[in-house]
């Protein structure tokens, strides 16, 4: 069994917990799950064709394999034909005229029942037609007389099924997918069977995260857990991150894999490979669903040059117990930079409070100690806390604040690369980022290359009509953001480079970042988001509207939480964004901040 080390050896309690939470598996163990009651069990058996470690790998059971006993899929469910179903007929048969089909995927909830005709999908009803299902899940029937399946899955057949469908005439196969969602609140709800076979939850991939519970995980360390994930076992480190959200019942959290199991996401995400650290950013104070994935969406059409976010949504359990929505993001750090044109080696400072904001003087008009103030810094050398660790962000910060009119509009575009910083100002004044100003932001500096500096964004829940707490903002104000960002404020005093910027505002808005494209990316996420919204919305939805309430956890973080009088469904925040965005694009057609 492959456990979690300390310090290279085996940890007991590691073992403990490992076999804990997956109680009457074999998963974690590193073998493919099997066995149990085959009345109810979705695998009952080990037949070949059973999960491998392989992301992406279909589970499909052998062809000769009919004894009631289906397989669930371990794969992102591409409904290809399974176990030889590609349509090609062995030698010597009747030419294919069918091509058996019981239409698109299904999904049902545990307990549910569902029916499903077979048919042809070219639309031969000849005679003698005769269908059958190869590998009938237990519980499962199929009237041949009227090719129809019956199916109520049980409360422990939770996974992606993969049913080979056939015409028995000519030999013909086909493939139907029914996703069976765990259904958490039945009474007598058994935890997920075989996390390996549980890959979706309405069409969205699940993370299933393991850690030792009596230990727990940690804002201040990564601790060893586990990840099941598109039928692959990971084994990797995990940690809790955010700062004033560390008061939320739904935390953010970062995992870090081994360098040679990297994570990868084949259908979600554009691209989202080989990622080494991967941040699940908590939905709590967001229950469009969609607030950061918007965000960073808008931001990589407006500024293709400049470094790209990737998201995806994402269904999370953890110790088999169901958390419901995040959105799956790339970590900012060396690789993502590396990825981006910028040196690995470069220095990566964060923006963590509001003093960040390129001035000599902090935001409540005190004088600085220092210039790096409200600062952190993730990577290069010298590292944090070394002498001279922050040497390069400090030339920085006294260039904003101290160069002469003349000198920062000649060196504006070489201090810094202009699309980047301009690309901030539009892109936070349009989302109307007000946690973001300059705070929530990374600038990375390569010093053998000498620069330019180079913006990240980061942490938008803060966006799209909602303060960090939640609260309301109007969707016609035009802040700029000057008196909170010296940098902002001197490059909007400058006319040739405030004209141009605010021109392309103009221009973008027209085109890459039309009310068009942004309400189509809205219908998209809504889409694919589906009734994983709704579950999520009843496992958290009191918890979301009672938060921190006076003398409850988080009062000291969001003290005007609990002063809302207009908390929304899910339903109802999209709507609200949408109209939101509808009234910003409509007011800024006639004036920009």
């Amino acid at each position: 069994m492959q456990a979690v080390t300390q310090g290279g050896r085996v940890s007991v309690r590691a073992r403990q917990w490992w076999k804990r939470g997956l109680a009457g598996l074999t998963c974690l163990a590193l073998v493919a799950c099997g066995g149990g009651d085959d009345s109810q069990a979705p695998t009952p058996g080990t037949p070949s064709g059973t999960a491998t470690d392989d992301a992406g790998t279909e589970t499909r059971p052998d062809a000769g394999t009919v004894d009631g006993g289906a397989q669930p899929s371990s794969d992102a469910g591409t409904g290809s034909p399974s176990d030889g179903g590609t349509g090609t007929p062995d030698a010597g048969t009747a030419p294919l005229t069918c091509a058996p089909t019981a239409g698109d995927t299904r999904w049902v909830l545990e307990g549910e029942a569902f029916t499903a005709q077979v048919t042809c999908a070219t639309g031969h009803t000849a005679a003698g037609l005769r269908f059958g299902v190869r590998n009938l899940p237990a519980g499962a029937t199929f009237d041949e007389a009227t090719a129809t399946l019956r199916w109520t899955p049980a409360l422990n057949q939770g996974a992606v099924w993969m049913l080979t469908l056939e015409e028995r005439t000519t030999g013909e196969t086909g493939t139907l997918k029914v996703g069976v969602a765990n259904n958490d609140n039945a009474p007598g709800k058994a935890d997920i069977v075989d996390p390996v076979a549980y890959t979706e939850e309405y069409g969205l991939p699940v993370v299933h995260l393991f850690y030792d519970p009596d230990v727990g995980l940690t804002a201040g360390g990564y601790r060893p857990a586990a990840v099941v994930y598109r039928g692959h076992r990971y084994t990797i480190e995990a940690k809790y991150r955010g700062a004033t959200s560390s008061v939320f019942p739904k935390r953010s959290l970062t995992f870090k894999f081994a360098e040679d199991d990297l994570f990868s996401e084949p259908v979600f995400g554009d691209g989202f490979k080989d990622r080494k650290r991967v941040v699940l950013i908590t939905t709590f104070n967001d229950n469009s669903y969609l607030r950061s994935r918007l965000a960073f969406d808008v931001w990589n059409r407006l500024s293709p040059s400049a470094v790209r976010i990737r998201t995806f949504s994402v269904v999370v359990y953890a110790n088999n117990r169901f958390r419901g929505l995040y959105t799956a993001a790339d970590h900012v750090d060396k690789r993502l930079m590396e990825w981006n044109g910028i040196d690995d080696d470069s220095d990566l400072f964060k923006a963590v409070d509001a003093d960040a904001n390129f001035s000599r003087l902090k935001r409540n008009g005190q004088t600085k100690e220092h210039l790096h103030v409200g600062f952190e810094k993730d990577e290069g050398t010298p590292e944090q806390n070394q002498p001279h660790a922050f040497d390069t962000l400090d030339a920085f910060v006294a260039w904003v604040a101290d160069s002469s009119a003349d000198g920062f509009r000649q060196e504006f575009g070489t201090k810094l690369k202009a699309r980047d910083y301009e690309d901030w100002w539009i892109f936070n004044t349009l989302i109307q980022g007000n946690d973001s100003q300059g705070k929530n932001a990374y600038h990375a500096y390569d010093p053998k290359a000498g620069g330019p500096w180079r913006f990240i964004p980061w942490d938008l829940d803060a966006s799209f009509g909602q303060n960090f707490d939640t609260t309301r903002t109007s969707a016609t104000a035009r802040p700029t953001y000057a008196s909170d960002n010296l940098l902002f404020q001197r490059m909007l005093a400058e006319p040739v480079i405030a004209g141009p910027m605010r021109e392309r505002y103009r221009q973008a808005l027209k085109n890459e970042l039309s009310e068009a494209t942004v309400q189509a990316l809205i219908d998209g996420y809504v889409q694919e988001l589906g009734p994983n919204a709704q579950r999520d919305e009843a496992r958290w939805a009191e918890e979301y509207r009672n938060f921190a309430k006076p003398g409850a956890e988080g009062d000291g973080n969001f003290p005007d939480w609990h002063l809302r009088q207009d908390f929304k469904t899910h339903a109802e925040e999209v709507e609200y964004i949408r109209q939101w965005v509808h009234t910003r694009w409509s007011a800024f057609q006639s004036q920009l901040p």
